[in-house]
Protein backbone atom coordinates (compact mmCIF):
# COMPACT_ATOMS: atom_id res chain seq x y z
CA UNK A 1 0.00 0.00 0.00
CA UNK A 2 1.39 3.21 -0.95
CA UNK A 3 0.76 5.69 1.42
CA UNK A 4 -0.20 9.24 -0.15
CA UNK A 5 0.20 12.39 1.03
CA UNK A 6 -1.42 16.29 0.07
CA UNK A 7 0.42 19.32 0.84
CA UNK A 8 -1.92 22.49 0.26
CA UNK A 9 -1.04 26.15 -0.81
CA UNK A 10 2.77 27.07 -2.29
CA UNK A 11 5.38 25.03 -0.45
CA UNK A 12 9.24 26.44 -0.37
CA UNK A 13 11.19 23.82 -2.36
CA UNK A 14 14.15 23.32 -0.43
CA UNK A 15 12.80 21.88 2.88
CA UNK A 16 11.13 19.78 0.85
CA UNK A 17 14.23 18.50 -1.13
CA UNK A 18 15.80 18.05 2.43
CA UNK A 19 12.28 16.16 4.03
CA UNK A 20 12.37 13.23 1.20
CA UNK A 21 16.28 13.29 1.32
CA UNK A 22 16.38 12.63 5.46
CA UNK A 23 12.92 10.37 4.80
CA UNK A 24 14.86 7.87 2.05
CA UNK A 25 18.24 8.08 4.11
CA UNK A 26 16.26 6.71 7.32
CA UNK A 27 13.99 4.55 5.78
CA UNK A 28 14.42 0.47 6.19
CA UNK A 29 12.50 -2.86 4.33
CA UNK A 30 9.59 -1.95 6.50
CA UNK A 31 8.90 1.65 6.04
CA UNK A 32 5.73 2.51 3.82
CA UNK A 33 6.10 3.76 0.47
CA UNK A 34 4.58 7.37 0.12
CA UNK A 35 3.91 9.84 -2.82
CA UNK A 36 3.99 13.54 -2.44
CA UNK A 37 1.84 15.90 -3.85
CA UNK A 38 3.04 19.54 -3.62
CA UNK A 39 3.15 22.48 -5.73
CA UNK A 40 5.51 24.74 -4.90
CA UNK A 41 6.61 28.81 -4.99
CA UNK A 42 8.90 30.05 -7.72
CA UNK A 43 12.40 28.35 -7.87
CA UNK A 44 15.03 27.46 -10.31
CA UNK A 45 16.43 23.89 -9.14
CA UNK A 46 19.98 22.96 -10.55
CA UNK A 47 20.32 18.55 -10.65
CA UNK A 48 23.96 17.25 -10.39
CA UNK A 49 24.48 17.53 -13.66
CA UNK A 50 23.71 21.32 -13.95
CA UNK A 51 25.72 23.91 -15.18
CA UNK A 52 25.51 27.60 -14.14
CA UNK A 53 25.58 28.84 -17.50
CA UNK A 54 22.12 27.45 -18.21
CA UNK A 55 20.69 30.14 -16.05
CA UNK A 56 20.72 32.60 -18.17
CA UNK A 57 18.81 35.85 -15.94
CA UNK A 58 16.55 34.36 -13.10
CA UNK A 59 15.87 38.17 -12.30
CA UNK A 60 14.35 37.68 -8.50
CA UNK A 61 13.71 33.50 -8.56
CA UNK A 62 15.83 31.79 -5.94
CA UNK A 63 18.20 29.27 -7.23
CA UNK A 64 18.57 25.74 -5.60
CA UNK A 65 21.48 23.25 -5.98
CA UNK A 66 19.90 19.78 -4.92
CA UNK A 67 20.93 16.15 -5.57
CA UNK A 68 18.52 15.11 -8.11
CA UNK A 69 19.72 14.02 -11.89
CA UNK A 70 19.23 16.15 -14.50
CA UNK A 71 20.11 20.07 -15.33
CA UNK A 72 17.99 23.12 -14.44
CA UNK A 73 14.27 23.01 -14.50
CA UNK A 74 11.79 25.93 -12.69
CA UNK A 75 9.01 25.21 -10.31
CA UNK A 76 6.13 27.24 -10.03
CA UNK A 77 2.68 28.02 -9.10
CA UNK A 78 0.43 26.40 -11.69
CA UNK A 79 2.59 23.53 -11.90
CA UNK A 80 1.76 19.44 -10.91
CA UNK A 81 5.09 18.25 -8.35
CA UNK A 82 4.86 14.70 -7.46
CA UNK A 83 7.29 12.91 -5.28
CA UNK A 84 7.26 8.99 -5.42
CA UNK A 85 9.18 7.83 -2.55
CA UNK A 86 9.37 4.16 -3.07
CA UNK A 87 11.63 1.12 -2.65
CA UNK A 88 12.48 -0.16 -6.49
CA UNK A 89 12.93 -4.13 -5.60
CA UNK A 90 9.48 -4.17 -4.23
CA UNK A 91 8.38 -3.69 -7.58
CA UNK A 92 10.79 -5.39 -9.69
CA UNK A 93 11.88 -2.38 -11.20
CA UNK A 94 15.11 -1.34 -12.62
CA UNK A 95 15.87 2.82 -12.96
CA UNK A 96 15.11 2.80 -16.46
CA UNK A 97 11.52 0.87 -15.89
CA UNK A 98 10.90 3.34 -13.32
CA UNK A 99 11.73 6.47 -15.38
CA UNK A 100 9.09 4.83 -18.46
CA UNK A 101 6.38 4.29 -15.44
CA UNK A 102 6.58 7.95 -14.41
CA UNK A 103 6.21 8.88 -18.27
CA UNK A 104 3.40 6.46 -18.63
CA UNK A 105 1.61 7.94 -16.18
CA UNK A 106 1.92 11.49 -17.44
CA UNK A 107 0.81 10.67 -20.63
CA UNK A 108 -2.08 8.51 -19.72
CA UNK A 109 -2.95 12.05 -17.54
CA UNK A 110 -2.34 14.47 -20.39
CA UNK A 111 -4.68 12.08 -22.26
CA UNK A 112 -7.74 11.84 -20.08
CA UNK A 113 -7.60 15.27 -19.98
CA UNK A 114 -7.31 15.95 -23.81
CA UNK A 115 -4.02 15.89 -24.62
CA UNK A 116 -4.45 12.41 -27.09
CA UNK A 117 -1.04 12.85 -28.61
CA UNK A 118 1.93 13.60 -25.35
CA UNK A 119 5.06 11.57 -26.71
CA UNK A 120 8.86 10.96 -25.22
CA UNK A 121 11.76 11.93 -26.86
CA UNK A 122 14.67 10.07 -26.90
CA UNK A 123 17.31 10.77 -25.24
CA UNK A 124 15.57 13.33 -23.43
CA UNK A 125 13.51 12.75 -20.09
CA UNK A 126 10.28 14.10 -20.11
CA UNK A 127 6.83 14.30 -21.76
CA UNK A 128 6.19 16.24 -25.07
CA UNK A 129 3.31 17.19 -27.24
CA UNK A 130 3.42 18.26 -30.97
CA UNK A 131 3.78 21.82 -31.52
CA UNK A 132 4.10 23.07 -35.63
CA UNK A 133 5.41 26.04 -34.82
CA UNK A 134 8.31 24.77 -32.55
CA UNK A 135 11.70 24.51 -34.73
CA UNK A 136 13.51 21.20 -35.30
CA UNK A 137 12.13 18.75 -34.50
CA UNK A 138 8.16 20.27 -33.64
CA UNK A 139 7.67 19.18 -29.83
CA UNK A 140 7.29 21.05 -26.70
CA UNK A 141 7.92 20.27 -23.56
CA UNK A 142 4.99 19.90 -20.54
CA UNK A 143 6.41 17.42 -18.25
CA UNK A 144 9.77 17.00 -16.53
CA UNK A 145 11.18 13.99 -14.88
CA UNK A 146 14.17 14.53 -12.07
CA UNK A 147 15.20 11.36 -9.92
CA UNK A 148 17.43 9.98 -7.31
CA UNK A 149 18.29 6.84 -6.93
CA UNK A 150 19.49 5.67 -2.81
CA UNK A 151 19.90 2.20 -2.15
CA UNK A 152 17.43 1.07 -4.43
CA UNK A 153 14.85 4.01 -3.12
CA UNK A 154 13.77 6.72 -5.14
CA UNK A 155 13.07 10.74 -4.39
CA UNK A 156 12.43 13.71 -6.52
CA UNK A 157 9.65 12.81 -9.24
CA UNK A 158 7.78 14.50 -11.76
CA UNK A 159 6.34 17.96 -12.79
CA UNK A 160 3.60 18.58 -15.31
CA UNK A 161 2.81 22.26 -16.45
CA UNK A 162 -0.67 23.21 -15.94
CA UNK A 163 -1.92 26.72 -16.02
CA UNK A 164 1.57 29.12 -15.35
CA UNK A 165 3.49 31.70 -15.95
CA UNK A 166 5.55 30.45 -18.22
CA UNK A 167 8.02 33.63 -18.55
CA UNK A 168 10.20 32.44 -16.12
CA UNK A 169 10.93 29.14 -18.12
CA UNK A 170 12.68 31.93 -20.44
CA UNK A 171 15.19 32.98 -17.97
CA UNK A 172 16.89 29.00 -18.04
CA UNK A 173 17.92 26.47 -20.76
CA UNK A 174 15.43 24.30 -19.98
CA UNK A 175 16.80 21.04 -18.87
CA UNK A 176 20.11 22.16 -20.64
CA UNK A 177 18.80 22.43 -24.25
CA UNK A 178 19.14 25.45 -25.32
CA UNK A 179 15.73 26.93 -27.00
CA UNK A 180 13.58 24.46 -26.05
CA UNK A 181 9.78 25.64 -25.91
CA UNK A 182 7.77 24.91 -22.55
CA UNK A 183 4.07 24.59 -22.56
CA UNK A 184 1.41 24.39 -20.16
CA UNK A 185 -1.73 22.60 -20.43
CA UNK A 186 -4.04 25.72 -20.27
CA UNK A 187 -1.73 27.24 -23.42
CA UNK A 188 -3.74 24.08 -25.12
CA UNK A 189 -6.62 25.10 -24.06
CA UNK A 190 -7.42 22.28 -21.10
CA UNK A 191 -9.16 24.13 -18.10
CA UNK A 192 -8.07 21.84 -15.21
CA UNK A 193 -7.06 22.95 -11.70
CA UNK A 194 -3.25 21.71 -10.11
CA UNK A 195 -5.54 19.20 -7.79
CA UNK A 196 -7.18 17.82 -10.42
CA UNK A 197 -4.34 17.01 -12.42
CA UNK A 198 -2.13 15.93 -9.38
CA UNK A 199 -5.13 13.45 -8.23
CA UNK A 200 -5.09 11.83 -11.79
CA UNK A 201 -1.73 11.37 -12.14
CA UNK A 202 -0.97 9.71 -8.46
CA UNK A 203 -4.03 7.84 -9.87
CA UNK A 204 -1.79 6.18 -12.91
CA UNK A 205 1.19 6.05 -10.62
CA UNK A 206 -0.83 3.91 -8.33
CA UNK A 207 -2.25 1.55 -11.11
CA UNK A 208 1.33 0.84 -12.75
CA UNK A 209 2.67 0.18 -9.33
CA UNK A 210 0.19 -1.96 -7.88
CA UNK A 211 0.39 -3.97 -11.32
CA UNK A 212 4.08 -4.00 -10.92
CA UNK A 213 3.64 -5.21 -7.36
CA UNK A 214 1.05 -8.18 -8.28
CA UNK A 215 3.42 -9.37 -10.70
CA UNK A 216 6.57 -9.17 -8.33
Amino acid sequence: MIKIKKFEGLSDYEPFWHAMKEFTEARSDDTADEIWQVEHKAVYTLGQAGKPEHILNPKQIPIVHCNRGGQVTYHGPGQVVVYPLLQLNRYKMFVKEYVEGLEDAIIRTLAYFGIPNACRKEKAPGVYVPMPDVPGDGLAKIAALGVKITNGCTYHGLAINVAMDLEPFLGINPCGYEGLRTIDMQSLGIKATVEEVSDKVVEELQSIFSAKLALA
